[in-house]
């Protein structure tokens, strides 16, 4: 039979964590607000910075380019799979290569992990493909500033990559967002566009400051994006939990009074047993 004392310890705990999950859903509701808000203001930016490379139709001609994986995570969890799925995807992605190549296929692919949840997960997969990690990430809503410290770290991080991929998790609805990647490229690869390169008034210096400005254009509207995804998947979990844990309150308040009622029975039985035997 179980232990009365031990039932009342456990409904006492589930009950604290359903309160606590329950304050972080209205938590993560107030802050989804905003981050929906201010997504809306940083699409536009996104957006024109995705036009730029779709109408240069820029392509790399070198059979093992290198690559450089962006991986737009952040350091809190408690929100589902939303980060997971990002590392996932570029886990993924770079077994594909060694399958098709061998172990060496991938020494020309870097990790930039922003987010302790993406560093985390790559420390133990690809620990010698991680480039650099930026933490303190998703403790605040992020601003154009912080964009443009992770794409200044990029650019001088010292690897000299032709292609890499932005990943991060596109916001569609409250109960729905999808892992998704921007290609971004090199300065070199750029000006050798033939798309670029009709345009005289463009030297080296303009086509810097602007791939400069676009990246940083493009970190922000993924940030904003993974933000706002993070905030919805963090609520939806909070309010699986605090379900999960009324259910489970439920089931013990019911262990909890059987067994207390077989307790009071069995002692009533023996008060009756001994006044019998008197």
């Amino acid at each position: 039979m179980p232990n009365l004392k031990l039932i009342a310890m456990r409904l006492k705990s589930v009950t604290n964590i359903q309160k606590i999950t329950q304050s972080m859903k209205m938590v993560s509701a107030a802050k989804f607000a905003k981050a929906e808000r201010d997504l809306k203001a940083a699409r536009p930016l996104g957006i024109a910075a995705q036009q730029f490379y779709k109408s240069a139709d820029i392509q790399s001609d070198k059979e093992q380019p290198k690559e450089i994986f962006v991986a737009l995570t952040s350091d809190r969890g408690l929100a589902g799979a939303v980060h997971s799925n990002i590392n996932k995807n570029i886990r993924a992605q770079l077994e594909a290569k060694i399958a098709a190549g061998g172990p060496s296929a991938i020494d020309n692919c870097k990790i930039i992990c922003v987010g302790d949840k993406s560093r985390a997960f790559f420390s133990r997969f690809f620990p010698k493909q991680i480039l650099m990690v930026g933490n303190e990430i998703g403790r605040l809503p992020p601003t154009f500033n912080d964009a443009s410290k992770v794409a200044n770290a990029i650019l001088s991080s010292g690897y000299d990559y032709d292609t890499g991929k932005l990943l991060f998790n596109y916001y569609k609805s409250v109960v729905s967002n999808e892992t998704t990647e921007l290609p971004i490229y090199s300065q070199e690869l750029v000006l050798s566009s033939e798309n670029v390169s009709v345009y005289d008034s463009l030297d080296a210096d303009v086509v810097q400051s602007y791939m400069e400005y676009s990246l940083a254009s493009l970190i922000y509207y993924c940030m904003k994006e993974g933000a706002t995804s993070e905030q919805s998947s963090r609520m939806s979990a909070m309010d699986n939990s605090s379900k999960n844990a009324g259910e489970m309150i439920d089931k013990l308040r019911i262990t909890f009074n059987r067994t207390r009622q077989a307790v009071i029975t069995g002692e009533l039985i023996e008060i009756i047993s001994g006044a019998a035997a008197l």
